[in-house]
């Protein structure tokens, strides 16, 4: 496990409320190593967002993280003073948001923002900084880099502004970058060109990633492993193919199944029975059950973790699919 940059172990982020406690995250787990992408898939609501800013130190009061290890290259974020967190926010580990206005304020130009970027983490001169960010724009596929720099973010387009924003995560070259659905509000050919820009970035520089969708599709064609989550935890963790082959929990299943792809021409989709179950109010036992047609009385009580020897993970007294 040394070769881990990221592990979190039993992550319970929880927002305390008048009515009760929301269980955001419940007992998260998950491994990242250089060079690998993770996509944490999920419907709104199941913890993805959450997660991502749990290992950020981001998450807003009164919401806390409770209970689990963030360990980022052996270091416990955990226990890391504010000092230490923001020095590794922006350098050494990047955020990449779904609005690329939430990273870009609308009154600087793209050179303040970026030159300030670089001075907050490197001493170099004025000059330095704005050739890196030159070259971070580059990277990205700005086209005339140099000239587009002096613009406001509102003379981009919004692909342009989200290739902004994922220049600033790469300013520092970071170990880790996390993406919250960076490429949601996008057409298709802006998003495909961006997802085709990361894959290409995450190898030259040997960066890792956790890329936060509910689109399957969009981290079927990008990630290496999937980690697939509900009501708080993760339910089915495993390879790409092991996945989306061979889905053993019923969710899984029914979020493959809910793709316009794995449904035949001008039939409808087949949709997940109900919704996710309110978080002040989930059922006992697996939260899954109320909507899952192969609930048994074994449901009612909390499905422990199997794993498979390929390390493909699933949380279900009634896994789906063909034995490994």
């Amino acid at each position: 496990m040394s070769g881990d940059l990221l592990t979190v172990e039993g992550l319970k982020t929880w927002f305390p409320t008048p009515n009760g406690t929301i269980k955001a995250v419940d007992g998260v787990d998950l491994r990242l190593t250089r060079g690998q992408i993770l996509g944490l898939v999920g419907e709104s609501g199941s913890g993805k967002s959450i997660t991502g800013f749990s290992l950020l130190g981001l998450v807003d009061p009164p919401g806390q993280v409770v209970d689990g290890v963030i360990s980022f290259h052996g270091e416990d974020l955990r226990t890391a003073t504010p000092d230490r967190l923001r020095s590794l926010r922006g350098n050494r580990i990047a955020m990449i948001f779904q609005d690329p206005m939430m990273t870009l304020n609308p009154v600087l130009k793209i050179a303040t923002q970026m030159i300030e970027t670089v001075l907050a983490h490197k001493k170099v001169s004025h000059a330095e900084a704005r050739a890196m960010s030159v070259a971070a724009l580059a990277r990205v596929g700005i086209p005339n880099p140099e000239e587009r720099i002096d613009a406001y973010p509102h003379q981009f387009s919004g692909g342009m502004r989200q290739r902004v924003a994922i220049a600033i995560a790469l300013l520092h070259q970071p170990d880790l970058i996390i993406a919250d659905e960076p490429t949601t509000a996008l057409d298709v050919t802006i998003q495909s060109q961006i997802l085709a820009e990361m894959q290409k970035l995450t190898a030259e520089m040997g960066l890792a990633m956790i890329w936060i969708s509910h689109d399957l599709g969009v981290v079927a064609a990008l990630a290496d492993n999937i980690a697939v989550m509900y009501a708080g935890r993760i339910v089915e963790r495993g390879t790409v193919d092991e996945v989306l082959d061979n889905p053993r929990h019923p969710y899984t299943r029914g979020l493959i199944g809910s793709t316009p792809m794995a449904n035949d021409r001008g039939q409808p989709l087949r949709q997940i029975p109900g919704a996710a179950p309110p978080p002040l109010n989930r059922p006992k036992g697996c939260p899954f059950r109320p909507r899952c047609a192969h609930a048994t009385e074994a449901c009612l009580t909390e499905p422990a973790e199997t794993v498979a020897a390929s390390g493909h993970m699933w949380r279900c007294f009634n896994p789906q699919g063909d034995a490994e």
